[in-house]
C-alpha cells in the first residue's frame, strides 16, 4: 500500500471482511465453524431475548447461513467455548480463559455483576452449595426451590441463583451447558483441571494487550478509542501501544474518506490492496442482532456506517421510535435499514411489524431482491413457512403488499 487511502465504503468492506459479513459463506456451515467464527469475532455477546432468534444464534447465522442452532449449544458442552463478563456477558473460546482469569480474582471489581456483601453475608450457605456440587455435580439455579415470593408478587432472584451468579463471577464455578438456554454450573476446578494460577496466570496488563490485539483483528481497521470498548477496557493509554505495534508489523495507519487517521491490522493487508484499487466488493446481504459486534458499540456504527441505534425494549411503547427488538439490516455493504418483527412459532409465521429504510437509501431491484433473500432465509432458518408485513416503505416489495410463502422443499 503506498498511499493508504481509502474511501468510506473501502473501510467499511475491510470491517465487515475481519467479521466475517462481507460475502455470503461459500459452503453449507459444519458443526466446527462455530468455534472459528466466535474465535474471528472474538466475542459473542449472549441475550436471552427471544421474540426472534435469541441474539448468540442469530450473529452466527447472518455469517453462517442456515444451520443446527443446537450447534452452539454443544460447542459449549464439549468445552470449545466458555462463558464470562467479557463485552457484556459472551461466549468466547475457551483457550481464552487465561484472558479473563484476572477478572474472575478480583470480582470486587466487577461492579454490579459481584456483591460482596451478598457473598459474604451467605458464606456459609454458598460453601454448603460448592460442596453439593463437588459431590452431587453440575447444577442449574432451577434444582432448587424458591424459599419466599416477592413483595411485588413477582418471584425475585432465588438466593441460589445469586449465589451461582457470584460463584461465576468469582470464576468458582463455569457454565458447562445450557439447557433451554439455562446455565449448567460445575466447579472450575473441575472443568479446568489442568490450569494453576500460580504457573499459568497473566498479569492484567499482559491480558488486555492480547485483548486489545484481539480487538484490532476482529474490527479489521479501527479509531483507537474503538478499542477499548470491545472487551469493556477502560480507556487504556494506546498512543505509545499503537506506535510499538507499528514497529511490530501488527498494524498500520490509513486515511480514510470523511473519517480521518484510522488503523488497519496487516491480516487485511492483502484486501486493502483490492480496496485501494475499487476491488473490494461487499456482496452480503444479512439481518443482523443489536448485539452484533458490528453495532453493539453504537458510537462506532454511527461514525463507520452513518447508522444511529438504539435499543428500545426498555423503553415504555409508547416512547418507541421503531419498536421492542429492531433488527438492523445489511445490504453490500452498507446499514440500510431495520426491522421489528416476531417469530410466531405456533403457525410458522415471521411477522415483521414495520421495516425502515435509511434516509437516502433508493430502493432498487438489487437493494429489494437482497432484502427480500435476506428476510427470506432468516424466516425459513426459523422454521417460518411465510413472511408478512404490516408496515414498510410503499415503493419496497411492491408486488407482494402482504407478505410472501415460503418454499421449504
Amino acid at each position: 500500500m503506498s498511499e493508504r487511502k481509502l474511501s468510506l465504503s473501502a473501510a467499511r468492506c475491510l470491517h465487515l471482511a475481519a467479521q466475517g459479513l462481507l460475502k455470503k459463506p461459500r459452503r453449507r456451515a459444519q458443526a466446527n465453524d462455530v468455534l472459528s467464527t466466535v474465535r474471528q469475532m472474538s466475542l459473542l455477546q449472549i441475550d436471552t431475548i427471544n421474540v426472534v432468534a435469541r441474539s448468540p444464534y442469530l450473529v452466527l447465522f447472518s455469517r453462517l447461513g442456515s444451520y443446527p442452532s443446537q450447534w452452539l449449544d454443544e460447542a459449549l458442552s464439549r468445552g470449545d467455548l466458555m462463558e464470562y463478563w467479557a463485552h457484556e456477558a459472551c461466549f468466547l473460546p475457551r483457550s481464552d480463559f487465561s484472558l479473563v482469569r484476572h477478572r474472575m480474582l478480583t470480582p470486587q471489581n466487577m461492579g454490579w455483576k459481584y456483591k460482596a456483601e451478598w457473598m459474604e453475608e451467605h458464606a456459609a450457605e454458598i460453601e454448603g452449595l460448592i460442596a453439593h456440587i463437588q459431590q452431587n455435580g453440575p447444577v442449574r439455579s432451577s434444582d432448587f426451590e424458591h424459599p419466599r415470593k416477592g413483595a411485588s408478587g413477582w418471584w425475585e432472584w432465588k438466593p441460589h441463583k445469586r449465589h451461582l451468579e457470584g460463584l461465576f463471577t468469582a470464576g468458582k464455578v463455569m457454565v458447562i451447558g445450557r439447557h433451554n438456554f439455562q446455565r449448567i454450573y460445575d466447579l472450575t476446578s473441575r472443568v479446568m483441571p489442568l490450569w494453576d494460577d500460580e504457573r499459568d496466570l497473566l498479569k492484567q496488563d499482559e491480558a488486555e494487550e492480547v485483548m486489545l490485539q484481539n480487538s484490532a483483528r476482529s474490527l479489521g481497521i479501527f479509531r483507537p478509542q474503538w478499542l477499548a470498548d470491545y472487551y469493556r477496557l477502560r480507556q487504556p493509554s494506546l498512543p505509545a501501544l499503537l506506535v510499538r505495534w507499528q514497529e511490530e508489523g501488527l498494524v498500520v495507519p490509513v486515511e480514510v474518506e470523511s473519517l480521518g487517521a484510522l488503523w488497519l491490522h496487516t491480516d487485511l493487508l492483502p484486501l486493502a490492496e483490492d480496496a485501494l484499487s475499487g476491488k473490494l466488493r461487499a456482496t452480503h446481504s444479512a439481518v443482523l442482532s443489536p448485539f452484533d459486534p458490528v453495532v453493539w458499540d453504537r458510537k462506532r456504527a454511527e461514525q463507520l456506517f452513518d447508522f444511529s441505534y438504539r435499543l428500545e425494549c426498555y423503553t415504555p411503547a409508547p416512547k418507541r421510535q421503531y419498536g421492542y427488538f429492531v433488527l438492523p439490516l445489511l445490504h453490500q455493504g452498507k446499514l440500510v435499514g431495520r426491522m421489528d418483527s416476531k417469530m410466531h412459532r405456533k403457525t410458522g409465521v415471521l411477522e415483521i411489524f414495520a421495516l425502515y429504510l435509511q434516509d437516502g437509501v433508493r430502493v432498487s431491484a438489487t437493494l429489494e431482491k437482497g432484502l427480500r433473500q435476506a428476510i427470506t432465509d432468516f424466516a425459513s432458518w426459523q422454521g417460518a413457512k411465510r413472511v408478512e408485513i404490516q408496515h414498510r416503505p410503499a415503493e419496497l416489495f411492491a408486488q407482494t403488499p402482504v407478505g410472501w410463502e415460503i418454499d421449504v422443499a
